[in-house]
């Protein structure tokens, strides 16, 4: 055998396989189930299969006010897929699916990105007795991609065209090639979901799975006591009370039409708008048209419904304050002059939760929250047993068992040692 010389050419590792093209589900796209009796049908459909549903909905982000649900997608195995029209009988949908929810109460949901679904599911009644979430699953099995299309190729070795989620759903008839896309989101789920839980069964991660997956199916969100208009983009260039009272009224005035109508906001009046109108504060039609996006037929249209709102604005008793009152800890960038030892146990917990997350190829925010870490971190008083005071904090925050287990012992070490300032 020859020595291998400097300049010889490098071995090069075998590529990858083409991912097999899945163009069109296998037993071809069914008809969307719209009537009462249609959608009765499909759910004594779904009930002769067996075994765990795949389910998927898609919705019209972008479009429309509400999150509701404007298709389903269910496939079972024996049985096949399903197309559900939620909202073409016209009745109440709740009522006109229960057919179809009480098939789904037999068996576990896998789905893909569960948070997104679960609350327009649920809005309909439907909710699942088990779930299996396959992106969580690959965020835990340490997938640096983890969306569905990526999963799908890198498990099963099958392609996923790019399809149509970013559409607007609401639109009826719905076109062919959309229906498509969406029968292909539930094609292959039960089968992705048997090749992510066995990875995980490898890595030994199934029981910390498992809670994830009860916690995301038992999470019920609470409320937020931020004010919603302060989320207005490019806000921050705002620094003067009034102007935040007229970005206040522009917002609510909008946020009012775009609930009326179920449009999104943005596609009543952009962001950009609100921010150039508040900072202007235009009295007359002609200054106001006059603004970028104001100038168009359709704003002009609105013109004196924006203006009664800056007026509105002026004589408010009571502007918003320039900083959002504080609910929790400050921004982490402000802690090192408020609190310094604060910031120093921030960058050690977090130093020593990536050093954990590469040990475990888990990302560092699927081990725990950052906003939790925060928290902690302002508020931690030191004590005789840290662990012990980690772990309550933890538990009473809604943290899992597995993650309790992992965190803890690193916390502990690190919020113990004496904090240098950063």
């Amino acid at each position: 055998m020859s020595e291998v010389g400097p300049e010889s050419e490098p071995e090069l590792e075998p590529a990858e396989p083409e991912p097999i093209p899945l163009t069109a589900p296998a037993d071809g796209v069914p008809e969307v189930s719209v009537t009462a009796y249609e959608i009765a049908q499909a759910a004594e459909f779904l009930g002769g299969g067996s075994g765990a549903f795949a389910v998927d909905a898609e919705r019209a982000s972008g479009f429309r006010y509400s999150n509701r649900a404007y298709l389903i997608q269910i496939r079972r195995a024996g049985a096949g897929t399903v197309l559900i029209d939620p909202v073409g009988d016209g009745g109440d949908p709740v009522t006109v699916l229960r057919p179809i929810a009480d098939v789904l109460d037999q068996d576990e949901w896998i789905l893909h990105a569960a948070d997104q679904d679960l609350p327009c599911l649920a809005e309909v009644g439907m909710r699942p007795p088990a779930l299996y979430d396959t992106e969580l699953a690959g965020r835990l099995a340490g997938f640096d991609r983890v969306n569905l299309a990526a999963m799908v190729q890198r498990l099963l070795g099958l392609g996923l065209a790019k399809g149509h989620g970013a559409a607007d759903w609401s639109k009826r008839p719905l076109p062919d090639a959309w229906l498509n896309y969406a029968a292909l989101d539930v094609e292959v789920l039960v089968e992705l979901r048997d090749a992510v839980a066995a990875e995980l069964e490898r890595q030994g991660k199934t029981e910390w799975a498992a809670q994830e997956f009860e916690h995301l199916r038992t999470y019920e969100a609470q409320p937020t006591r931020r004010d919603r208009w302060r989320r207005t983009s490019g806000i921050h260039k705002v620094r003067n009370r009034k102007t935040l009272a007229a970005v206040r009224e522009l917002w609510t005035v909008r946020d009012l039409i775009a609930r009326r109508r179920d449009i999104a906001p943005g596609r009543i009046l952009p962001d950009s708008a609100i921010i150039d109108a508040a900072q202007a504060d235009p009295t007359t039609v002609e200054a106001l048209t006059k603004l970028p996006i104001f100038g168009g037929s359709k704003q002009r249209r609105s013109a004196q419904v924006w203006l009664d709102a800056l007026a509105a604005a002026r004589i408010t008793p009571d502007p918003p304050e320039v900083s959002e009152p504080q609910t929790g800890p400050p921004p982490a960038v402000r802690w090192s002059k408020r609190k310094p030892e604060a910031a120093a146990r921030l960058e050690a917990a977090r130093t020593a939760l990536s050093a954990l997350s590469a040990s475990v190829t888990v990302p560092t925010e699927n081990l725990l929250s950052p906003e939790l870490v925060r928290r902690l971190c302002w508020d931690w008083t030191p004590t005789e047993n840290p662990a012990a005071a980690i772990a309550a904090f933890l538990s009473d925050a809604g943290a899992r068992q597995w993650q309790r287990d992992l965190t803890v012992p690193v916390l502990a070490k690190a919020l113990a040692e004496e904090p240098t300032e950063p």
